[in-house]
């Protein structure tokens, strides 16, 4: 059972999110703080498996907090509770596991705890990534074989599916749809009719005028308005899934 910090500066919020937690059959116990020098007082005397942090508190905020606790030697898994959508791309880049939206369902704030405990879960089994695939390929009449974790993107061809990795590129006869649905639990993400990117392999993601590209080695792919809201949230679970 995971025992659980909650860290917001505003008492109703923390009071509500406190009594959620405790009533998740996963968590074995809640303790609160209602800021982040609180939060890392009880971090130093207490085990403390993930924080349920709010973002814009006074002093350090939670996105201040969650940079010190990924220096951590074991960093507790981290979930943002927050009113504000504009900073999901920072907790992609702090390996956050889930970020939930203000006002909280109770439904919304189980899934980010089911995810949180399978987090806590794979560091012990040390078995939370899936097993690798092969998938082969022709070459000029050469069949060859590429694994699924050197496949930094893929693009739709028709009915057929374009492989990129570091060494080129190879033509598979599935259609991109098959990809997107097999290859999801390994971190694969549909961006754009077009696109489907290994969210292991993007180096930076950007956002403009409200609108994401994601880089992949040397390309820059966007990510279509069709897919930028679920875009925005799976980036952050896959993120906290490849802990």
């Amino acid at each position: 059972m995971l025992s659980v910090l909650a860290v917001d500066d505003e008492p109703p919020a923390l009071a509500e999110l406190a009594y959620l937690l405790g009533q998740d059959q996963r968590v074995g116990r809640v303790l609160t703080a209602s800021d982040a020098a609180g939060a890392l007082r009880t971090l130093e005397r207490e085990q403390i498996d993930t924080v349920f942090l709010d973002i814009r508190m006074p002093g350090l905020s939670g996105l201040d907090l969650a940079r010190v606790l990924a220096q951590f030697r074991t960093p507790p898994a981290v979930v943002f509770v927050t009113a504000y959508d504009d900073h999901a791309v920072d907790a992609f880049d702090l390996h956050a596991v889930d970020y939930v939206m203000k006002p909280m369902r109770p439904e919304r704030l189980a899934e980010a705890v089911r995810r949180a405990a399978d987090t806590v879960e794979g560091r012990h089994s040390a078995s939370h990534d899936p097993d690798d695939e092969t998938i082969p390929v022709e070459l000029g009449g050469v069949t060859r074989f590429v694994r699924r974790s050197d496949v930094g993107y893929v693009t739709a061809h028709g009915d057929y599916a374009r492989l990129h990795t570091r060494n080129g590129s190879h033509l598979l006869r599935i259609p991109l749809s098959t990809l997107e649905e097999r290859w999801a639990e390994a971190g694969f993400v549909r961006i754009h009719r077009s696109h489907l990117v290994a969210l292991s392999h993007v180096s930076e993601i950007r956002m403009d005028a409200g609108r994401y590209t994601v880089v992949v080695g040397d390309t820059v792919l966007p990510v279509s308005r069709r897919h930028t809201r679920d875009f925005r949230d799976l980036l952050v679970r896959e993120a906290g899934d490849r802990r």
